[in-house]
């Protein structure tokens, strides 16, 4: 409460399920007024968890950097150039959210307050997930026999990556559920049921997505498509 007296800015930097307890202390407090911004760094957290401050006649606000930032020297070094959102309920509000981002080097972008969710759902899947499938990929390797696998992998993984970023993820895609290969993919299936069955249904499910964007595309007919769901029904 002593390091927020008389600051113009207050940003809380806990994590997400204490934003709102430690606005409430702040605000309990009387520390926090008008005339301040109340900043919380959540991507998926609502503003509400800063009403508190609102109510005390503070301006509030997010900024999420689209960025993973592991340890501080990470955050120094890429949190410049990396885009930044910034959630609030005024313009006033937006200015100061955009200034604050611009000087740490970020590209603001606005976020209405109810798409926040999506939006961080959106990231774990490119950042966490892109990360989850990663391991899993060096699980499997490993139980194929390879003894480094990540040393083996590693320029298919920054190829695919660099692929997906130039061209998109639809003209990036390929494998066998997107070629309609339903042989592949069963062979595939019953290797992972007999070495690694609890990657079954996170392949059945990738399989599924991959179907959708191929199809979405036009590189994918609803024939080889059924051939494919028929393997996938997999008990």
């Amino acid at each position: 409460t002593d390091a927020v007296r008389g600051a113009r800015v207050v940003i809380l930097g806990v994590p997400d399920d204490r934003i709102g307890s430690m606005c409430t202390v702040l605000a309990e407090a009387e520390t926090l007024q008008p005339g301040q911004a109340v900043v919380h760094l959540s991507g998926a957290t609502s503003l509400a968890a800063l009403d508190p401050a609102r109510r005390a006649g503070a301006t509030v606000l997010s900024l999420h950097p689209l960025q993973t930032v592991p340890d501080v020297d990470a955050a120094i070094e890429r949190l410049p150039g990396s885009a930044m959102a910034v959630t609030t309920h005024d313009e006033e509000g937006y200015v100061l959210g955009e200034r604050l981002a611009a000087d740490a080097g970020g590209r603001p972008f606005r976020l209405p307050d109810d798409r926040k969710p999506l939006y961080h759902a959106a990231a774990v899947f490119c950042s966490n997930y892109l990360v989850a499938v990663e391991g899993m990929a060096e699980r499997l390797f490993r139980a194929a026999g390879l003894e480094d696998p990540v040393d083996l992998f590693a320029p298919l993984a920054r190829t695919t990556l660099d692929h997906v970023l130039e061209h998109g993820p639809a003209a990036a895609l390929t494998g066998p559920a997107a070629r309609g290969d339903a042989g592949t993919v069963r062979r595939n299936l019953e290797a992972l049921a007999a070495h690694a069955p609890d990657a079954v249904p996170a392949y059945v499910a990738l399989a599924r997505a991959a179907l959708d964007l191929a199809e979405g595309v036009g590189d994918l007919d609803a024939e080889a498509r059924a051939r494919v769901e028929e393997v996938l029904e997999w008990k």
